[in-house]
């Protein structure tokens, strides 16, 4: 099985799982304020529809996806009426099934994807695989935020071996982003996959190093949560500096949630 084919794979599971677990919810919940930026359900299956469109306009090709960009930056347009134009305004159930719909479209068109090809983004360019890859880790992420409301504990797999990873990479990233100096060295990292699993990036240091499981992990380098609302070992001033702030999504720095607002 291919690198490309692996993520494609996965990032439709993760999307079938979070549609089942949608499935479950009573009309009312999808207007209930969620723990992330007082996001409702609503919102947040808003923003996977939208990034999911962005993702198969550009796609088709890089002239669609300027001109989408161009549409989106109006001035006319008010916050988040792009957005509500192409979910035709719906909520609940129905958004569900449109988001569903335009989710399975993207991960067939990717399927057939020659390994290699870049998409244009509002970011860098992308390669498929790192494409597919984001799309994955924003499915996983957000959808914290409604199994966190629901009070229900989301089931992982090794699957998010994907995020762990681009945590570990962009150690990097999150201090240039914040116009800071990266703290040398970078540590070492010891996560349990769901499976049991080890996983090592980076040299052993028994002075530098964050340790524990990898869920926990993924949920503070995607800011699902604060380090001190997590059973990490952190050791060592690098590997603190970093656990503190770390974001390994593009876009200008973010804060993680405050501690004790997301558990």
């Amino acid at each position: 099985m291919s690198d490309l084919t692996k993520i494609i794979d996965d990032l439709r599971a993760e999307g079938e799982q979070l549609y089942n677990f949608l499935l479950t919810l009573d009309e009312s919940d999808w207007s209930r304020a969620t723990t992330f930026k007082s996001w409702t359900v609503n919102d947040v299956v808003e923003h996977l529809h939208m990034s999911d469109y962005l993702g198969v306009v550009s796609h088709k090709g890089t002239d669609q996806f300027n001109a989408l960009r161009e549409q989106m930056s109006d001035p006319k347009l008010k916050p988040g009426e792009f957005s509500k134009q192409i979910t035709g305004n719906t909520t609940g159930r129905e958004l569900l099934d449109r988001w569903k719909a335009l989710f399975t479209e993207m991960c067939d068109r990717f399927a057939t994807t020659e390994p290699g090809r870049r998409l244009t983004w509002v970011g860098p360019d992308m390669d498929i695989s790192m494409f597919a890859t984001a799309r994955f880790m924003e499915t996983w992420s957000h959808s914290w935020a409604i199994y966190d409301m629901m009070s229900v504990t989301k089931t992982s797999t090794d699957s998010i071996k994907h995020i762990a990873t681009i945590g570990v990479r962009t150690y990097g990233w999150t201090f240039v982003n914040r116009e800071e100096k990266r703290p040398e060295p970078k540590p070492y990292v010891k996560l349990t996959a769901p499976s049991g699993e080890i996983w090592e990036w980076n040299e052993p240091q028994a002075d530098n190093i964050v340790e524990g499981s990898a869920v926990e992990f993924c949920q503070v380098v995607t800011q699902c949560r604060n380090i001190d609302d997590v059973n990490l070992s952190v050791i060592g001033g690098p590997a603190n500096q970093w656990m503190d702030v770390a974001q390994c999504f593009a876009g200008p720095p973010n804060d993680p949630p405050a501690a004790g607002t997301r558990v």
